[in-house]
């Protein structure tokens, strides 16, 4: 929840060219989040509502990267829609498919109730190396201004051209794969929503 607060503020470090503020967000950012996941590894504390709020906030973070990296010019306004644009479409393929697979009865209370699953996102092979690109895409073209690395550096520019393209195949696969969207069973769905807590009868 911090990452979606404090990413906003990360957004305007980087308009005012605050770089080495905005930098230093994002590593303490990165490193919490590490041991966040470890911590919830370790201990068994993972939640259907955590995993779906930890890739949200994210999401967050990276759509304010590249809004205010495109804004001051260290990013192609290209490779941003592109990179924007995706995301928009499946969100809204997202909106549609979680309507469609929301067992019954069907209403807008269970719609938003996020501990009623009803279908899992399984991550595409390019998918996984588009997020990896991506992040490594931020990381470097925030970090550039920081240390005297020009935007139109030949290595950024090949980060960005592998970026965009895997942008746009993970895109595809995600609206055209049968196995990245998986439709959850009834039984699957019995098995994921929390059950109520029954307080023993006293004699």
């Amino acid at each position: 929840m911090a990452r979606i607060i404090s990413s906003p503020y990360i957004g305007y470090l980087i308009v005012q060219g605050n770089y080495k503020w905005a930098l230093g967000g994002c590593v303490v950012f990165g490193l919490t989040d590490a041991l966040d996941g470890f911590i919830a590894r370790r201990y068994n504390m993972k939640s259907f509502v955590g995993s779906i709020l930890d890739p949200a906030a994210d999401k967050v973070l990276m759509t304010t990267l590249t809004l205010a990296l495109a804004y001051n010019g260290l990013l192609p306004t290209t490779l941003a829609a592109i990179i924007i644009g995706r995301d928009i479409s499946l969100s809204l393929a997202a909106v549609v498919i979680r309507w469609a697979t929301l067992p019954p009865p069907k209403s807008p209370k269970r719609y938003f109730d996020l501990s009623i699953p009803s279908v899992e996102v399984r991550p595409t092979l390019i998918s996984k190396w588009n997020t990896a690109l991506q992040l490594l895409l931020m990381a470097t073209t925030l970090a550039s201004p920081v240390f005297g690395v020009p935007a139109d550096h030949v290595y950024l520019l090949a980060l960005q051209w592998a970026t965009g393209a895997t942008t746009v195949a993970s895109g595809i696969g995600y609206l055209t794969s049968k196995d990245a969207v998986h439709r959850l069973t009834k039984a699957e769905v019995a098995k994921r929503i929390p059950k109520p807590h029954i307080l023993p009868k006293k004699k």
